[in-house]
């Protein structure tokens, strides 16, 4: 299959679904991702509950009407899902065969790690088209500087994060603050330097040396009487919780808390820079289309529009900048 062709038949369609969490932004790409294709002569369907929607055939004709309004809004109006039918081959079979029924010769679709990940197999397994948008808060995405929806929740971090302080301050208190990101620490360590915060404990951090222990010895307990600490969820380190029992059990001493934003992260307004990036890259989409791409993310690099192989984008692990670590600790003291 080659680039969509409008211009022979008229009954076909581009898709777009979202995949895996929601990501503030999101709506944003769906409405450049439609207008863009309406503008250069494509017609749109929308896919509902990402794949899961595709199997089941919960698909709407987008219009410039049905997009307007929603470049403010959080979430997604396309909702979305994580579909355990789309990882067997029976359940991309029945999504290949919705695809042939509703005309849909490409599908574009915005997600993080493992909406791609379903992606490549999808196009390797039946020839389809597709093209990926980065649609994650973690910000773990390979070959792009940045994703759609981390920004949005990085200033939803910092906010939540001026307030503990408040109290922190107040009662002299050590707060471990959760913040999400799997196995990413980019939420975790630019929301501490954003915020301020003591330290901040991230997958990326990890060495022989003890985390907890470095910012103990380090800053709070020589000349403060309340820290804030940014913890990474990460399953491997038990997260925040994890930490403040630690403090509990080895420094009695000290009055802890612990605060885990959890999916008060995902969501609200995007912001301005969410709502561009999200624009810039769902118009890259279709002029992917137009070249004749297929199976590559769209990605921003250095500000400008780029196309990441699939393949590329999620074997490869993301490279973190350490110098964000030093930026850190020098300013903590």
């Amino acid at each position: 299959m080659t680039t969509p062709d409008t211009k022979t038949t008229e009954d076909k369609y581009i898709g777009v679904l979202t995949s895996g969490g929601d990501a503030s932004g999101m709506n944003a790409a769906i409405r450049a991702v439609t207008r863009s294709a309406i503008f250069n002569g494509f017609k749109v369907k929308g896919i509902y509950r990402g794949y899961e929607g595709l199997i089941t055939g919960e698909i709407k004709e987008l219009t410039t009407e049905t997009v307007s309004n929603i470049i403010q809004r959080g979430g997604t109006i396309l909702k979305t899902a994580r579909s355990q039918a789309f990882m067997t081959p029976e359940g991309r079979k029945k999504a290949y065969e919705t695809m042939q029924k509703e005309h849909i010769v490409a599908l574009i679709v915005i997600g993080g790690d493992g909406s791609l990940t379903g992606a490549r197999i999808f196009a390797e397994e039946y020839n389809v088209v597709c093209i990926g948008l980065p649609g994650t808060i973690d910000n773990d995405l390979y070959g792009t500087d940045y994703t759609i929806g981390y920004d949005t929740a990085l200033n939803t971090i910092v906010e939540c994060v001026d307030k503990i302080r408040d109290t922190a301050t107040s009662h002299d208190r050590i707060f471990f603050v959760e913040v999400m990101g799997r196995d990413a620490g980019y939420l975790a360590q630019n929301s501490a330097i954003a915020s301020g915060a003591e330290a901040a404990i991230i997958p990326e951090d990890r060495t022989d040396a003890d985390q907890l222990e470095q910012f103990i010895s380090r800053g709070f307990r020589k000349t403060k009487n309340s820290s804030i600490v940014i913890v990474s969820e990460s399953p491997k380190d038990g997260g925040a919780m994890h930490y403040a029992d630690r403090v509990k059990k080895e420094y009695p001493q000290y009055d802890v808390r612990v605060s885990i934003l959890g999916h008060l992260q995902r969501g609200g307004s995007p912001s301005a820079y969410d709502r561009i990036l999200a624009s810039r890259l769902g118009t890259g989409a279709i002029e992917a289309l137009l070249e004749g791409q297929r199976n590559v993310l769209i990605g921003i690099r250095n500000n400008q529009v780029v196309y990441i192989p699939f393949a590329e984008a999620i074997k490869d692990d993301k490279p973190f900048d350490k110098s964000l670590i030093k930026v850190l600790n020098e300013l903590s003291i």
